[in-house]
């Protein structure tokens, strides 16, 4: 597998599948998945309300993955995963690590070669950048995937600083 940092807009990413960083109503938000939702159209809003309807009415749990369509993007799909709020007091990193196992296990059923992740839990849900990446790079690198090339697009220099110190010097996954 190959990872590659890019500092930029994930709704932008020519990718087979991008990861929305979703709250748990799959209904769109802010940051990065209200960018998805605004970007993508409405096609993603409404396969998002099918599956709240069908499997998801109380809302997707936080660490699973769930896949629309990517409406308008130039991926092919999106994958939607819920992040934890980061806790000083409580442990929340497999959590953390689940979301990315999750989004790509969903990316192997869906046959997909490349993937575009955010930094999951790293903007409003208050994760330290430099141990959220941390467990995003241990996390994908120690993944059983078919999934050939992973992008962590970055917003920002301090988002990308942390991954590229990640990258370098990689623990494994918590």
């Amino acid at each position: 597998m190959r990872i590659t940092l890019v500092q930029g807009d994930i709704t932008r990413q020519d990718v087979d599948a991008v990861v929305n960083a979703a709250n748990s109503s799959l209904l769109g938000g802010g940051g990065v998945d209200g960018a998805i939702h605004r970007r993508g159209g409405p096609a993603i809003l409404a396969d998002c309300r099918r599956l709240r309807a069908s499997k998801y009415g109380r809302g997707l749990p936080t660490g699973e993955a769930v896949a629309t369509t990517a409406g308008e993007l130039p991926a092919r799909w999106v994958v939607h995963t819920v992040g934890p709020v980061f806790s000083a007091s409580q442990d929340r990193s497999e959590l953390l690590a689940s979301c990315y196992r999750e989004s790509l296990r969903v990316a192997d059923e869906l046959g997909a070669v490349s993937v575009a992740f955010p930094a999951v839990s790293a903007g409003i849900y208050g994760w330290p950048l430099d141990d959220a990446a941390r467990i995003a790079v241990g996390t994908v690198r120690a993944a059983s995937t078919q999934v050939e090339d992973v992008r962590f697009v970055l917003f920002g220099q301090e988002a990308y600083d942390a991954f590229e110190r990640a990258l370098s010097g990689a623990e494994g996954a918590p």
